[in-house]
């Protein structure tokens, strides 16, 4: 794996700009992948799963540092709204779960003393802070289920509503019939 110096400047280029959740995304994928033993992410694409607990910069970062994504189905975003993501081994069961400590903002204050603007001193502090003054790092056991594994979709049904197809068990059923999530539950659009 590439060092953390060159996986930021990747990482960079791809979010657009450097930040504070970029340092911690790249460190975050760093331990993540350390600690479920996956050395090369690219040769090992298909071996390990990652599920990212926010929508922020940090999971540009961890989708650029893993090659994880949405449409890899290697990449599980799940709207907590917590700066956290868990790293699975589909291989061997190894999980961990790393949590960004909300107190390193105030603890990058004795890292970088001399820098006034305090975006700047997390981001240059998250650069060179131990990882357990910055992260929270859990063993945890996850079942990713079968819909959601990496892979050729499992099935495909066709809503009894609208007529739109539905992929990988995401089909509720409803008096009987096999609807679309929005038919069922109702739609974050009105068709007009």
């Amino acid at each position: 794996m590439e060092n953390f110096e060159q996986l930021l400047e990747k990482s960079t280029k791809i979010h657009g700009h450097i930040c504070a959740g970029q340092v911690i995304g790249v460190r975050m994928s760093m331990i993540g992948l350390r600690e479920i033993g996956i050395d090369d992410p690219k040769a090992q694409r298909k071996d390990f799963y990652v599920l990212v607990e926010i929508d922020r910069c940090a999971t540009d970062a961890i989708q650029t540092v893993t090659g994880c994504s949405l449409g890899k189905r290697s990449l599980k975003w799940l709207d907590y709204g917590i700066m956290a993501a868990t790293f699975v081994n589909l291989k061997t069961g190894q999980a961990v779960r790393i949590t960004a400590l909300e107190e390193s903002r105030e603890t990058s204050k004795k890292y970088c003393p001399e820098i006034g603007d305090k975006y700047k001193q997390q981001l240059e502090a998250y650069r060179i802070m131990p990882e357990a003054e910055l992260f929270k790092v859990q063993a945890v056991s996850v079942t990713v289920p079968e819909k959601d594994m990496p892979g050729r979709p499992m099935r495909r049904v066709q809503c009894e509503r609208c007529g739109d197809w539905v992929q990988d068990c995401r089909e509720v059923m409803l008096d009987g019939k096999a609807l679309c999530k929005p038919c069922a539950l109702g739609r974050y659009y009105e068709v007009i």
